[in-house]
């Protein structure tokens, strides 16, 4: 299964379960399934919920920095690729 970089975590709210990450390698969207990986730690999920300045996204294009709902807590600088 071929992996494609789409950018990386900038932040992480563990109160509210949302990771930052800034697309700066390619787009997401709701449905593709991705993993966050960093040291050898891998979180697959699907994506369910992305936000910008406070709206809901569907699609996000490279370039943007987007608000990512994830099942469990990442760290800064773990890279996101679609899978």
């Amino acid at each position: 299964m071929a992996r494609k970089l789409v950018g990386k975590v900038t932040h992480y709210f563990p109160n509210v379960g949302v990771a930052v990450v800034a697309l700066d390698k390619g787009s997401l969207e709701v449905g593709k399934k991705i993993e966050i990986e960093k040291e050898g730690n891998v979180l697959k999920q699907e994506v369910k919920s992305m936000q910008a300045e406070h709206k809901v996204l569907q699609k996000a294009k490279k370039g943007m920095e987007i608000g990512l709902k994830v099942d469990d807590a990442v760290k800064v600088n773990s890279l996101v690729y679609t899978v």
